[in-house]
C-alpha cells in the first residue's frame, strides 16, 4: 500500500481471497488507517480493494467451473464417509439458495473465499456472481476500511473484534464436520449409504 497506494490494497486483497491465510481483516483497516493520514484517498481504496475482492473471486469461481459437478461427484465417491447423494443435496441447495450464499457468504471469514467455488461448480451466471460478489464485498470492504479511518491509530482493534466473527464462524463449522461425520459413521455402520468406506 504505501508502495502503490490503493491499486496495492486492491492487490493484497485480490491474493487474500486466493489464500485465506491472508487476513482481510488486516489489510482493510490498514489501508483505512493509511487515508486517515491521507496516504491513500478514502473512496479509492474502497473501489480498488472491491475490485481485488472481485478479481480473486473469479479466479476461485474459474477453478469451480474447471472442476465441475461430474468431478466433484468423482471425487466424493473416493472419499471415506461422504456419499454422492451429498453432492446432490448440495447442488439442489445451492440452486435454491446460491444467491444468497454468495451475497452473504463475502461477508463471512472463511466462506468468503471459498463460497465462489461452488458459484463456479454450478455454473452460476457469471455476470450475477460477480454482481452479487461486488455488493457484498463493497458492504464487508467498506465496514472494515471505515473503521481502521475512524479508529486511526487505534486501527489495530478491529482485528480483535473479527477475530471473535472468525472463531464464531469455526466453531460453528467444527460443530457441522462433528455432527455429519458422527451421523455419517453411524449411516455407514447400518449399510444405508452409496459412498465408498
Amino acid at each position: 500500500m504505501e508502495t502503490l497506494g490503493a491499486p496495492g490494497a486492491g492487490i493484497a486483497v485480490a491474493v487474500e481471497n486466493l489464500f485465506p491465510p491472508i487476513p482481510s481483516e488486516i489489510i482493510l483497516p490498514l489501508a483505512g488507517f493509511a487515508a486517515s493520514r491521507g496516504d491513500l484517498n478514502l473512496v479509492a481504496a474502497i473501489v480498488f480493494t472491491t475490485l481485488g475482492s472481485l478479481i480473486g473471486a473469479l479466479a476461485l469461481y474459474g477453478i469451480g467451473a474447471w472442476l465441475g459437478i461430474d468431478r466433484i461427484k468423482w471425487i466424493a465417491k473416493k472419499l471415506p464417509l461422504v456419499d454422492v447423494s451429498d453432492v446432490d443435496k448440495t447442488e439442489e441447495w445451492f440452486k435454491k439458495h446460491g444467491s444468497k450464499a454468495v451475497f452473504f457468504g463475502r461477508m463471512l471469514p472463511i466462506f468468503r473465499s471459498l463460497i465462489s467455488i461452488p458459484a463456479g461448480i454450478e455454473r452460476m451466471p457469471v455476470w450475477k456472481f460477480a454482481l452479487l460478489t461486488t455488493a457484498g464485498s463493497l458492504i464487508w470492504n467498506t465496514i472494515f476500511i471505515l473503521a481502521g479511518f475512524w479508529l486511526g491509530e487505534q486501527w489495530h482493534i478491529v482485528e480483535q473484534y473479527a477475530d471473535i466473527l472468525k472463531y464464531v464462524v469455526i466453531a460453528v463449522v467444527v460443530a457441522a464436520v462433528g455432527w455429519f461425520v458422527i451421523s455419517r459413521v453411524r449411516k455407514h455402520r447400518s449399510g444405508q449409504t452409496d459412498g465408498i468406506v
